[in-house]
């Protein structure tokens, strides 16, 4: 028996993670991480330095990286991560969201508002959704 899983996050290749941060943030009531506390932490110890870092906003952030949190802890957490390499097909992952039924629409509007981009949209049977892609390209799922 396998052991027990004690934390599951979804990681996000990218070419501007503090971008995608807050995009994903915004669009799905997430929090993005505050580092600041931590990396002046860790530099004044002597584990990080100046190149770890960068400032965004007026707060330290770590250089390449950032995450975001559902505010309850009961969704997976979100790592976005730079990358040298840019994305060249269709994801063969992605997340699906779903919003109460009447919803819907609305939040898909709404994110579209943030930067999202319709692709199309689906249905099985009764079940209908909307493809959406974020501002790097990623493809997700609103039902």
């Amino acid at each position: 028996m396998a052991a027990e899983i004690t934390r599951m996050q979804v990681a996000f290749d990218t070419k501007d993670a503090h971008s995608l941060a807050r995009f994903w943030g915004e669009a799905f009531g997430y929090e993005v991480e505050d580092n600041h506390d931590q990396i002046e932490h860790v530099v004044a110890a002597g584990f990080a330095t100046a190149d770890d870092y960068l400032e965004r906003d007026g707060r330290k952030v770590w250089r390449g990286a950032a995450a975001a949190n559902h505010p309850a802890g009961s969704l997976p957490r979100l790592l976005f991560q730079d990358v040298p390499e840019g994305k060249t097909v269709k994801n063969r992952v992605h997340l699906d969201v779903s919003f109460d039924a009447a919803a819907r629409d609305a939040e898909v509007e709404r994110i579209m508002g943030l930067g999202a981009t319709k692709l199309h949209d689906g249905q099985q049977g009764p079940h209908t959704w909307v493809t959406l892609i974020d501002p790097e390209g990623n493809e997700f799922c609103i039902s």
